[in-house]
């Protein structure tokens, strides 16, 4: 497909996104502080959605999880991987865009504050021809909110980070995606996010293709110059 408007890369955050992983993550630390005698709720595990791991290591501290942070964070990325090795669980709609990106030739980057072991295990799993840059938690200074993880992506692309249409699922990699500059779009799974100015807001990614994709980028792009006017 011939794009029109300007849209010339799409990025994509990978857990909760891409792939239905937060229950392996979730998993993970409910192990971990269990292990050391506290108590680890669903809802103490929602607000790490999004977090770097070293910021998650740091929140299971806290909650008596007598570790180091980079053994905690060792801990959890083994823990995940070896679910992920078993099942990599798509989320609706993500494998057929990846798909008709990647046959159609539109640069895809993963940007992810998930280590590089286990997003290698996503992207070997992944449809042929995606992912031309890959943007890791170990790999960034600083992870999101700050916009490092996406700008990374963009310059190793080699597209202008104003012509990137960024995609998450948690409002703290919104943010990440808003600040660099990229057009963003939220796809909330495990924690709502409301309407945020500059950014769309969708259900799923389930029916969504290139034409959805250029026809949101498109309207961003609109809507941003006449807020600029204003």
């Amino acid at each position: 497909m011939r794009l029109t408007n300007g849209l010339s890369a799409v990025l994509f955050d990978m857990d909760g996104t891409l792939i239905d992983s937060e229950p392996y993550w979730m998993a993970s630390e409910t192990s971990l502080v269990e292990s050391f005698g506290g108590v680890w709720t669903h809802e103490d595990g929602l607000q790490m959605v999004g977090s770097s791991l070293v910021g998650a290591a740091a929140i299971l501290q806290t909650y008596g999880v007598a570790m180091p942070i980079d053994e905690i964070v060792a801990h959890m990325v083994g823990a995940v991987s070896q679910e992920l090795r078993r099942h990599v669980p798509w989320q609706p709609g993500a494998f057929a865009l990846l798909q008709e990106l990647g046959d159609a030739g539109i640069p895809t980057a993963l940007v992810t504050m998930s280590y590089t072991e286990l997003a290698r295990i996503v992207v070997d799993g992944a449809p042929a021809g995606c992912f031309q840059a890959v943007i890791t938690g170990d790999a960034v200074t600083r992870g999101k909110p700050h916009p490092e993880p996406y700008l990374a992506a963009a310059r190793a692309l080699g597209v202008p980070i104003e012509q990137c249409l960024a995609i998450e699922d948690s409002l703290t990699g919104l943010q990440s995606a808003m600040a660099s500059g990229a057009v963003s779009v939220a796809v909330p799974h495990m924690v709502p996010i409301s309407d945020q100015p500059g950014a769309t807001v969708i259900p799923s990614l389930g029916g969504v293709g290139i034409a959805e994709l250029d026809e949101i980028f498109a309207a961003a792009r609109v809507q941003a110059r006449l807020t600029v006017r204003d």
